[in-house]
């Protein structure tokens, strides 16, 4: 189920109390403006109207993958809506930001809630915010300005449930195949701040078979990321 509503807190945090509520797997929430979104390691999401602020639930199931590797499904639903409108090349920045020639142009935030996990989704459609401390850019800022919230609303919700079943019937493998086939490659200089503010450098590698970052150390040894934030050098 799809439901819309013109104003909220945060599409997650609404979700979460469904979630708690016994809200069913494949509910959807979008909100044509948020007023107390986030994103990834607490920062603050700007929310203005025109663009797309969504969440949908997950129940996981006994037979599932490991539930944070459905940010790789996430992020590969994400790229394929908004990779073939944009002007620009547009990867996928570990574990699920969507980059177009290295600006940020949507989000993605997963929260678990028991047997749920809800999947937070921003792309910015309309607009994008200035001033940041790093580049980020618009669909429209990219040439599709014919692009609505409601129209990519609708085809997300497809995208994500056809790598949903795919994660669901298959396991990881494909859809970890399909994210390498689509994000930084092999060598791209990355340094990762970690949660404890600990920061190491070295160059992309892979993704392990549970989905964990493999960083290449100048030392030719590697290192498995579990979280983190990303800096692309």
């Amino acid at each position: 189920m799809l439901r819309f509503v013109e104003e909220t807190g945060s599409t997650n945090a609404d979700m979460l109390a469904l979630a708690e509520q016994g809200g069913a797997d494949g509910s959807w929430l979008r909100a044509a403006r948020q007023t107390g979104g986030k994103g990834r390691m607490g920062r603050a999401w700007e929310s203005p109207d025109g663009n797309l602020y969504c969440s949908t639930l997950i129940r996981l199931q006994s037979t599932d993958p490991l539930p944070h590797t459905l940010a790789l499904v996430a992020a590969n639903a994400v790229h394929a809506l908004v990779a073939p409108l944009c002007a620009g090349q547009a990867r996928i920045k570990w574990p699920n930001d969507i980059l177009v020639d290295g600006a940020k142009i949507a989000g993605i935030l997963l929260e678990r809630a028991g047997d749920a996990i809800v999947v937070g989704i921003g792309i910015n459609v309309t607009g994008h915010p200035v001033g940041l401390d790093r580049p980020v850019t618009s669909l429209a800022a990219q040439g599709a300005i014919d692009a609505t919230a409601q129209a990519l609303y609708d085809r997300l919700a497809q995208l994500f449930a056809h790598w949903l079943s795919i994660w669901r019937a298959q396991g990881l493998d494909p859809i970890r195949t399909h994210w390498l086939l689509n994000a930084h490659p092999t060598g791209t200089p990355m340094r990762v701040i970690q949660p404890d503010g600990g920061q190491v450098e070295g160059t992309f590698d892979t993704l392990d078979r549970q989905g964990m970052l493999i960083l290449r150390l100048a030392n030719g040894d590697s290192r498995a990321i579990h979280a983190g934030d990303i800096i692309l050098n």
